[in-house]
C-alpha cells in the first residue's frame, strides 16, 4: 500500500471518529426524546407491578375462598347433676318405709292414691305429742297422745305426720288426714334414724296419679305441742293448691 494510500484511510478514520455537530435545536431535540423515552418506561413498569400485585391478591382471595371454614365446635353438654338419694322412701303402694336397710310396716295411712311422688323434709321431732281428734279427721273434743312423731314438710308448706297413735284398744289405724301410722317400735326406730333436715320421698300407690294430689285431706292437727293439751285445729297436709305438692 502506498504512502498516500495509507494516509487518506487515516484522514477517513479519524473523520468518522468526531462527533458530529449538531445544533443547539437538535441537541434539545434528542433530550426530550431520552426524556420521553424514560417517563414511558417508568410508566410501563409500574403498570406491571401495579398488575403483579393485583394477581397476587386475586390468587389469595381464591386460595380463601377454597379453604373450608373449620365447623363450629359443638357445645358441650353440661351433666346433670345426680339427686342425692333420700334418707328415707315411703312407698304407699308395698305399704313400707324403708330407712337405713330396715323395711317398716305401715299400720294405716290417709295418703294411699292421694299423691304424687313427692319428698319432704323432716322439720320437726317429738317423741310425746298430745294432739286433739281433729288431727286425724275425727269429730269430738277429746284428745290423745301420739309418740315417736316426726314432721314432714313440703316444699310448699303442707305438711304430714309419722308416728305412733296410740296403742291397744286406743290405737287409730285408719286416719282421715295426713298421718302415716306405724306401730311404736317402728315409729321409734325411724325417730332415731332421722334428725331434721333429713329428706323423706313418699311415693305413691300404682294407681295414684299426680292429678290426685287435689284430693289429699287436710292434716287439722290440733295445736301440736310436746305432751301438751291439744286444742283447735293446726296446719297438716292441705287440701286443693294447699296440698303437699310434687316434687
Amino acid at each position: 500500500m502506498s504512502d498516500e494510500l495509507a494516509s487518506a484511510l487515516r484522514e477517513l478514520a479519524n473523520e468518522a471518529e468526531r462527533s458530529p455537530v449538531l445544533s443547539g435545536a437538535e441537541i434539545r431535540g434528542r433530550a426530550s426524546g431520552r426524556r420521553r423515552r424514560r417517563r414511558t418506561a417508568l410508566a410501563a413498569g409500574g403498570v406491571c407491578v401495579a398488575g403483579a400485585l393485583a394477581l397476587v391478591a386475586l390468587v389469595g382471595l381464591d386460595g380463601g375462598a377454597q379453604r373450608k371454614s373449620p365447623p363450629a365446635a359443638s357445645p358441650t353438654a353440661v351433666p346433670s347433676l345426680p339427686t342425692a338419694s333420700p334418707d328415707a322412701t315411703i312407698d304407699l303402694g308395698r305399704r313400707v318405709i324403708s330407712v337405713a336397710g330396715h323395711r317398716l310396716t305401715l299400720h294405716g295411712d290417709s295418703l294411699t292414691g292421694d299423691t304424687p311422688t313427692v319428698r319432704m323434709t323432716v322439720t320437726e321431732k317429738e317423741a310425746h305429742l298430745r294432739v286433739s281428734s281433729k288431727t286425724v279427721g275425727f269429730e269430738g273434743g277429746y284428745s290423745f297422745e301420739a309418740t315417736w312423731v316426726v314432721k314432714l314438710t313440703g316444699a310448699d308448706g303442707g305438711t304430714d305426720y309419722v308416728g305412733s297413735l296410740g296403742t291397744g284398744d286406743h290405737a287409730i289405724s285408719d286416719p282421715d288426714h295426713g298421718w302415716i301410722i306405724l306401730d311404736m317400735t317402728d315409729a321409734k326406730l325411724l325417730y332415731d334414724r332421722l334428725e331434721p333436715g333429713a329428706v323423706v320421698e313418699i311415693r305413691p300407690s300404682v294407681n295414684a296419679s299426680a292429678s290426685s294430689a287435689a284430693h289429699r285431706g287436710s292434716a287439722t292437727a290440733g295445736t301440736v305441742t310436746g305432751s301438751g293439751a291439744a286444742t283447735g285445729a293446726a296446719a297438716g297436709s292441705g287440701t286443693g293448691s294447699s296440698g303437699t305438692s310434687g316434687g
